[in-house]
């Protein structure tokens, strides 16, 4: 069993930044991938970023050169760094781990408006 736990959303005017924060119940060198994924209001959840167990990073298109994934495995903790976040980044953003089976953070809100 695996435990993720989000953090660090809130409210950003556009342009601004957010990190992101997925704290896990086990170390996590064993994972073989971590995931961020988001969810906006009435569209279905998008893959958004993956870091892999030796730190090899993919993102998708919309958010290249503005978004980096990163762990510091001493802490079981990864991270989304988002900068010059746009309206359209407004979601509730989840942490997601494969080990034999994947589990599911609760999520974190990340809302971009003036």
């Amino acid at each position: 069993q695996v435990q993720l736990v989000e953090s660090g959303g809130g409210l950003v005017q556009p342009g601004g930044s957010l990190r992101l924060s997925c704290a896990a119940s086990v170390s996590i060198s064993s994972i073989a991938y971590m995931r961020w994924y988001r969810q906006a209001p009435g569209k279905q959840r998008e893959w958004v970023a993956q870091i892999t167990r030796d730190g090899t990073t993919t993102y998708t298109d919309s958010v290249k050169g503005r978004f980096t994934v990163s762990r510091d495995n001493t802490k079981n903790t990864i991270y989304l760094q988002m900068n010059s976040l746009e309206p359209e980044d407004t979601a509730v953003y989840s942490c997601y781990a494969l080990t034999s089976r994947g589990f599911w953070g609760q999520g974190t809100q990340v809302t971009v408006s003036s």
